[in-house]
């Protein structure tokens, strides 16, 4: 027995292993209930889906359901498989996925497919994907070793500095391709990361604070003095929230008919047949941005009371995740999966109901769409492959 073993034992520790862990083992461990509502969230999703699409294809009611559930398998091999997949290779491999991470940001920019004034996919034949979707569990675990790597100076401003100049880089290339929506999660997913490493109350607000000095230059001082960084149409969008009914028919329409949908689902909802904004299309985008309205309409408070609850079972068994990790970069990783997660229900679930600006974020497990459906469950998988990890530590050093 060599003294490293025999010194990780004497402190109750089990030797690293950096092979994955066994079938067995793994399953032993897994957080069931997170599982579960992983489950569910994709069961409630394809239900809803089938719903929301129903008319959209004529003669084929099932189009986009069908394509969803083939996205989801291909989501569900990616999550067993990264269940298998120690997280300190991550860390190991911290800067192959920053370049990577930046470089697929960069290519997108270069030689990206463009639709509806923006570049944000793409194209390799047989599927077209949006890499920023995939680049926020990357963006998170490089981060997450970074900080992590650097556990003893994260009092220094320094530190802090280089973490969020780092992480602007591939927010300012998902910021310009046009994708607002993204890069609010990115830098959500930025500042949750910096939270649960623990850096300083004063560098946190620093941040809040830098960060609203920019929305504000850029939605309003800027412009007012002739320099426009978004286009008119993306800063309506924006800001039509806080007045949603100043242009019903034109800069807040996306809102106002998302209020209506939801208002018209009542208790129990109209149903299919009866959920008249969705199915004469009044409400746009309603399979994607607006997902939840149209599930709103259809199935009424009490359906998307059913899929919040599910999204709360997530959140909660991801937070209990953060608290059993095994190491920091297990617990910041996780924490930042977690805090990207409910960012994007919330900021969609917001603009739904008109509290939330229109960003395009789409709804977790809801909006049709391989990439983010992918994305998401591939996030889980990590995550899961953290909670087995921890769970594997002896309780007293829980």
């Amino acid at each position: 027995m060599t003294i490293e073993a025999v010194d990780t034992r004497a402190r109750g520790l089990r030797p690293h292993r950096t092979e994955a862990v066994e079938v067995a083992s793994a399953i032993r461990r897994i957080d069931w209930l997170l599982l579960g509502g992983m489950v569910a969230l994709l069961a409630y999703g394809l239900w809803a889906i089938s719903g929301i699409t129903a008319r959209d294809v004529t003669g084929n009611a099932n189009y986009f359901v069908v394509r969803q559930a083939v996205y989801a398998a291909v989501g569900c091999l990616g999550f067993v498989a990264l269940l298998f997949v120690d997280p300190q290779i991550y860390r190991r491999y911290k800067r192959p996925i920053y370049v990577g991470t930046a470089g697929l940001m960069l290519l997108v920019l270069l030689g990206g497919t463009v639709s509806r004034h923006s570049k944000r996919w793409l194209d390799i034949g047989f599927f077209r994907f949006q890499p920023s979707e995939f680049g926020k569990l990357l963006f998170v675990l490089f981060l997450a070793a970074f900080l992590a790597d650097r556990a003893k100076r994260l009092g220094e401003s320094r530190t802090v500095l280089e973490a969020i100049g780092l992480g602007c880089l591939p927010i300012l290339l998902v910021f310009v391709q046009p994708d607002i929506g993204t890069a609010m999660v990115y830098a959500a997913a930025l500042a949750a990361v910096l939270f649960v490493a623990g850096v300083r109350w004063v560098h946190l607000a620093a941040l809040g604070v830098g960060t609203l000095v920019v929305i504000l230059a850029v939605l309003w001082l800027l412009p007012a003095s002739g320099v426009h960084v978004l286009k008119d149409y993306q800063a309506k969008r924006l800001t039509g929230f806080t007045h949603p009914d100043s242009d019903p028919a034109g800069a807040t329409y996306n809102v106002a008919q998302a209020r209506n949908a939801v208002g018209a689902g009542g208790v129990n909802g109209r149903g299919v047949a009866g959920a008249t904004q969705t199915k004469l299309n009044f409400l746009p985008e309603h399979a994607t941005d607006f997902a939840f309205a149209s599930l709103a309409e259809q199935r009424g408070f009490v359906g998307v009371s059913v899929l919040l609850l599910l999204y709360l079972l997530v959140v909660w068994r991801g937070l209990k995740v953060i608290a059993i990790a095994r190491d920091p970069f297990s617990a910041i990783a996780a924490g930042g999966i977690v805090f990207a997660f409910m960012f994007q229900v919330f900021v969609n679930v917001g603009m739904n109901i008109g509290v939330a600006p229109v960003t395009g974020i789409p709804l977790p497990f809801v909006s049709v769409g391989g990439s983010a459906l992918i994305a998401n469950l591939l996030a889980l998988g990590a995550l899961q492959a953290i909670h087995i990890r921890g769970a594997s530590r002896p309780k007293a050093y829980r």
